[in-house]
C-alpha cells in the first residue's frame, strides 16, 4: 500500500454504487479515512428483481434506493454523480466526465458488468439486456406495446410476430425473465383485450447449451425446465442465435419472426478495467491476487462482477452474494493495512443458489438441500426482501407481492406518453403511429375475443 499505513487523512475512492461499493463504503466509514463513492447514477439498484420491473411487478422506486439517502448519517463519504473516463494508477487520479480529476490513496473497482453479444454489439439495439433500470423500462415498455400494437393490428402474421416475446439465456435471468412474460401474458392480462387473446402469446426461451440453469444441479435443472413448461414457455435447448434483427431473431438457418426480444446470454465487464493496464480475462474481468487487489498496484482493489478469482480451481459466480461478500472482505482488508497487518485472501461462504419462474415456483440449493415449489418460492421471497435496502422498500415489495399473488394483477402496467411514441426516427420526431392496413371495428357487446 505504499506510504498509506493509517486511516487518518487517506483517500479512498470507491467506484460503482452496487453490492460491493456499498459494502466497501459503508465497511471504511468512521475510521478515519475521507471516502468518495462515484457512481454515474444517484441510486443503488437491486438487480435480481430487474425483471419485475421489466414486467410491470414493481415501480423502479421498490426496487432502488437514493444513494445520499443511504449515506446521509455517514458524515465521511462523500458522494459525487459522474462517469470515470479514465484511471491513473501511476498518479493515483481518476477523471470524470467533463475532465475533474480526483485523487487517491486507495482505489476500490466495482463497476460491475454488462451483457456480451459475442461480437455483435449491434444486436444491442433489437434485443436489450436487463442490468440498469433504464433496461427494465425499456423493455417494460416494449411488452405492454406490443400487446397494445397487435389489439390495433389487422395483419395476421404481423399480430402473430406481435405477440411472440424471445428471451435468449436460459440462466437465471432468462429463465426469471421467461417466467414472468408468461405470467403477465397467460394471467395478468386475459380478459382485457377486445381482438387479441393476450393468453395466445409465445413465450420462446432460447439456450445455447443443454440445460437451462446450467449452474443448479441436474434435478432443478429438470424442475425448473417443467415448470417453465407447464407456464407454456417454449424452451429450446441446443440452439445457437446467429443472428438478431429488427423483430427477427435467426437460429441457424431458421427464423423467429419477434417484436420483443430480451438478451439474457454471456457477461462482459465494464470496459474501465482495461485502464488498469493489468491482465483480464475473455469476458474483460481483471485477474486479481487472492487478496482482490490488482497485480503490480498493492493499493488498488476490484471486486464484484468486475473480479475474475477461481477458489479451489472453480471462478466465483457472478452473484449479488459474491459481490457482498468481496465488498466486506476488502473493506477488512483496508482496514488490516492501516493496522500495519498483511492482507488475508477472499474465501467465498456459498450460502446456496435460488431461482424463481413464476407464482409459487421456484428452485432453491442451499448446501445439500435441494427443493423446488412453494418451499422454494417463499424462502426465495423471504431472503430477497432481507436484501433490500431500506424498510420503505422492504415493505412495498411486500405489498407489491402480496397484491400480484392475490389478484394476478401486475399494478404497474404503466405507458408514458413518450412511450407511445413507438415509431419516429428520432426523439424531437412528432408522434407517428404504424400505418393501418385495415379497418378495426369495435367488438360487439358480449362477443367473443377474435
Amino acid at each position: 500500500m505504499g506510504e498509506v499505513v493509517s486511516a487518518s487523512g487517506s483517500r479512498v475512492i470507491v467506484i460503482g454504487g452496487g453490492f460491493a461499493g456499498l459494502r466497501v463504503a459503508k465497511g471504511l466509514s468512521g475510521r478515519g479515512a475521507s471516502i468518495t463513492l462515484i457512481d454515474r447514477h444517484n441510486y443503488h439498484v437491486f438487480q435480481p428483481l430487474l425483471y419485475q420491473v421489466a414486467t410491470a411487478v414493481l415501480s423502479p422506486g421498490d426496487i432502488a434506493a437514493p444513494l445520499r439517502r443511504i449515506f446521509r448519517r455517514h458524515r465521511d463519504v462523500t458522494l459525487m454523480l459522474g462517469d470515470v473516463q479514465r484511471v491513473d494508477v501511476e498518479s493515483r487520479t481518476v477523471t470524470l466526465d467533463g475532465g475533474d480529476t480526483v485523487g487517491y490513496d486507495v482505489l476500490v473497482l466495482a463497476t460491475g458488468a454488462t451483457h456480451a453479444y459475442f461480437g455483435h454489439d449491434e444486436w444491442r439495439r433489437a434485443a436489450p439486456g436487463l442490468k440498469t433500470l433504464d433496461d427494465a423500462l425499456e423493455i417494460r415498455r416494449r411488452v405492454l406495446l406490443a400487446f397494445e400494437r397487435a389489439e390495433r393490428e389487422q395483419d395476421a402474421l404481423e399480430r402473430q410476430a406481435l405477440l411472440t416475446f424471445v428471451v435468449v439465456g436460459a440462466g437465471a435471468t432468462g429463465v426469471e425473465m421467461a417466467g414472468a412474460l408468461a405470467g403477465i401474458a397467460k394471467q395478468a392480462l386475459v380478459g382485457e383485450y377486445r381482438h387479441i387473446e393476450p393468453e395466445s402469446a409465445r413465450i420462446i426461451l432460447v439456450e445455447g447449451g443443454s440445460y437451462v440453469l446450467p449452474a443448479f444441479p441436474p434435478d432443478l435443472r429438470r424442475a425448473a425446465l417443467a415448470d417453465l413448461q407447464q407456464l407454456g414457455v417454449e424452451v429450446r435447448t441446443d440452439t445457437k442465435v446467429t443472428q438478431v434483427e429488427d423483430g427477427v431473431v435467426h437460429i441457424g438457418a431458421g427464423r423467429i419472426p419477434a417484436r420483443t426480444i430480451v438478451w439474457a446470454a454471456g457477461v462482459q465487464a465494464s470496459p474501465l478495467g482495461k485502464a488498469l493496464g493489468v491482465p483480464l480475462d475473455r469476458a474483460g474481468r481483471v485477474l486479481v491476487n487472492p487478496d482482490l487487489t490488482v497485480p503490480g498496484h498493492a493499493n488498488v482493489f476490484v471486486v464484484g462482477d468486475l473480479a475474475a478469482l477461481s477458489v479451489n480451481g472453480r471462478p466465483l459466480p457472478g452473484l449479488a452474494a459474491v459481490a457482498q461478500q468481496q465488498g466486506d472482505h476488502v473493506a477488512k482488508n483496508i482496514q488490516r493495512v492501516w493496522a500495519g497487518k498483511p492482507l488475508r485472501p477472499f474465501r467465498y461462504r456459498d450460502r446456496g443458489s435460488l431461482a424463481t419462474i413464476g407464482r409459487w415456483r421456484a428452485v432453491a440449493e442451499i448446501g445439500d438441500w435441494h427443493f423446488d415449489g412453494a418451499l422454494a418460492w417463499f424462502v426465495w421471497l423471504a431472503i430477497h426482501l432481507r436484501k433490500l435496502v431500506g424498510f420503505r422498500n422492504r415493505v412495498s415489495v411486500l405489498v407489491q407481492w402480496l397484491w400480484s399473488l392475490t389478484t394476478l394483477d401486475r399494478s404497474v402496467r404503466l405507458i408514458t406518453r413518450d412511450d407511445l411514441v413507438w415509431d419516429r426516427d428520432t426523439p424531437n420526431d412528432p408522434p407517428r403511429f404504424p400505418e393501418r392496413r385495415g379497418t378495426l371495428r369495435p367488438a360487439p357487446l358480449g362477443a367473443a375475443r377474435r
